[in-house]
């Protein structure tokens, strides 16, 4: 099965020129041409990846990120913003929002290429790890929980100084 990648995109052309190099490199592509669309054919396809462009019609791609992140089957999924949008406060939002990773245009296909191979590696390491059985899910959440507590136990501890011949 070949691995599917979501592209949402609303300039024409560039939602072309990443659909065919995307196939020309041996990926399923799926596009939509706004962010509402995208989020219908994410829940439909199910992607491996999800390249999103941020300013678009309908539904920005902050918009796009912030649902599917909420939604237990698209929550982790890969997902990259690919964006005309360069300034450091907007790649701070786009990670801060919890994407995979921020490119913006114009892009290096290979740069792209690598980005993606990178990202789907990753995902799959993650999957494999814990497995996609309920058990391998629950032991993720267990995990989860316990480095959340152990945050806690860090945030409120208090710090003592001894010197070498105090008594503890």
């Amino acid at each position: 099965m070949s691995t599917k990648i979501l592209v949402i995109e609303d300039n024409i052309d560039v939602r072309e020129n990443l659909e065919e190099l995307l196939q020309l490199s041996g990926y399923k592509v799926s596009t939509a041409e706004n962010g509402k669309d995208g989020i219908n054919k994410a829940l439909e396809v199910i992607p491996d990846l999800i390249l999103c462009d941020i300013m678009m019609p309908e539904l920005d791609g902050y918009g796009v990120l912030r649902i599917l992140s909420n939604n237990v089957t698209t929550m982790n999924i890969p997902f990259i913003f690919l964006t005309a949008k360069a300034e450091k406060d907007d790649f701070r939002k786009g990670m801060g929002l919890g994407a995979d990773d921020y490119i913006t245009k114009p892009f290096d296909d290979v740069d792209l290429l690598d980005t993606i191979e990178l990202r789907l590696k990753k995902s799959e390491r993650l999957k494999s790890s814990f497995g996609e059985t309920s058990q391998g899910l629950q032991r993720f959440f267990d995990e989860s929980k316990a480095q959340k507590e152990f945050e806690k136990l860090l945030e409120n501890r208090e710090i003592r100084r001894y010197s070498k011949k105090d008594n503890i």
